[in-house]
């Protein structure tokens, strides 16, 4: 049985940032670590995972076939749900959540579970296409409680 306290204690070694070690002439750059849990056939989640990388996370990605218990634990309304949930720094990440809206998060620190875009909005990460329908990013809050985080 997943509970939440469990599957964040899990991503605890997650939560940290690292330091990369590059020798570059610019300043070094922190990098975040991401546990994604997905389904191995969701192409639009890989795309996610690739934007999530290419932003600068670390991603780890675990494959599983029903993420239904697991969102149901960590305290996401079903009415909310998107494709995969990530963890970092602490908080969850539901679904197509772009990559700068997460490290806004992530520096703002709000007490709250984390970021949701519930559904699979047209352009927004891993959904590009040839339209881009606005949509918003909400906080979650421990409570069940949403409010707007972020417009695109």
């Amino acid at each position: 049985m997943y509970t939440r306290r469990a599957w964040l204690a899990s991503a605890a070694g997650f939560a940290a940032v690292v330091v990369t070690g590059r020798a570059a002439a610019a300043a070094p750059r922190a990098e975040h670590e991401l546990l994604v849990y997905k389904s191995p056939t969701c192409g639009c989640c890989k795309l996610w995972v690739d934007h999530m990388t290419a932003s600068g996370f670390r991603a780890t990605v675990r494959d599983e076939m029903n993420l239904n218990p697991m969102k149901a634990e960590l305290g996401i309304p079903a009415k909310l749900q998107s494709c995969h949930t990530a963890l970092v720094g602490g908080y969850l990440v539901e679904g197509h959540v772009p990559a700068d809206v997460v490290l806004d998060l992530l520096e703002r620190k709000p007490d709250a579970l984390g970021l949701v875009v519930p559904g699979m909005p047209m352009g927004s990460p891993g959904m590009e296409g040839p339209r881009k329908d606005p949509y918003d990013v909400l906080l979650l809050r421990r409570d069940g409680s949403t409010s707007v985080f972020a417009r695109r």
